[in-house]
């Protein structure tokens, strides 16, 4: 999914990040020094503190360990005041909500891997092609903002999982190679997971429902199914039943026509091994 351009800075990530560096300066750390002991890179904390990443949610534990249990529990706070869609194009954001409180999500994408299984390499290759070319402060901003977006694969592990990809995606090699080496862990790693499926729509299928693109499906608490669909910067959230209805019949049967899961992961394996 390519649903982050053209969002806005975020103040709560700026804000987040002068509280660290404050930190940092009262401990009377460098960049440098305090990222050897919290051991992120350095460059990784630079960012962190210029508002262009989202903190990983080990930080303030870390920290603990180089400032302090007060460090850390300003950390902490300064954390719960995160916009988590930062970075999010205001157009997605509603399925971003949706997406974070579902309890069945499926995927199709004939287009890139899903930006939920994305590793930050392939994430960088996609945003490298964005037109008009994003600003270097925009391109951080929105890399950081798939990233985040992906802890829901294990922050929710009763939610299931089902991503249908087409194998042409896999096989067109974004970014190079050793993009595609990571691309492929990510896939064998994620869906290793007991509540993630991952399937390849085989390069070669006579019978396939999905040409008409690529869509999105997510089953609410309440048990409503919802659809989603994207274009140029765009995108349609479908609610009524008579139109998502043939989506979830389209994507089931899809699901037949798809390499099974243990199949699906024997090729992987099999790219990994030629790459």
């Amino acid at each position: 999914m390519v649903a982050e351009h053209g969002a806005e800075s975020s103040d709560s990530l700026k804000m987040f990040g002068a509280v660290l560096k404050s930190l940092r300066d009262q401990g009377r750390l460098t960049q440098e020094e305090f990222a050897l002991q919290v051991q992120y890179s350095a460059p990784y904390i630079a960012k962190i503190e210029q508002g262009k990443r989202f903190p990983p949610a080990d930080l303030p534990a870390r920290v603990a360990g180089v400032l302090g249990e007060d460090a850390a529990k300003v950390l902490t706070a300064a954390a719960k005041t995160l916009t988590r869609r930062s970075g999010l194009a205001t157009w997605f954001q509603q399925w971003a909500g949706i997406e974070e409180e579902a309890i069945s999500l499926w995927a199709y994408e004939c287009r890139v891997i899903p930006g939920l299984l994305q590793p930050e390499g392939y994430i960088r290759a996609v945003f490298d092609q964005q037109i008009p070319p994003l600003s270097e402060e925009q391109f951080e901003r929105q890399v950081a903002a798939r990233l985040e977006r992906q802890r829901i694969l294990a922050e929710r592990p009763n939610t299931a999982f089902s991503f249908l990809i087409e194998e042409a995606v896999l096989r067109r090699g974004l970014g190079g190679v050793e993009v595609t080496r990571d691309v492929v862990r990510n896939l064998l790693e994620q869906g290793g997971r007991r509540n993630v499926e991952i399937l390849l729509m085989p390069l070669q299928q006579v019978d396939h429902c999905g040409v008409d693109g690529q869509m999105y499906l997510a089953e609410r608490d309440s048990h409503q199914w919802v659809g989603y669909i994207e274009g140029h910067e765009c995108s349609t959230l479908l609610t009524q039943p008579k139109l998502v209805s043939p989506m979830l019949q389209r994507y089931g049967k899809m699901r037949s026509q798809a390499l099974s899961h243990l199949a699906t992961a024997d090729v992987l394996r099999d790219v990994q091994g030629a790459l």
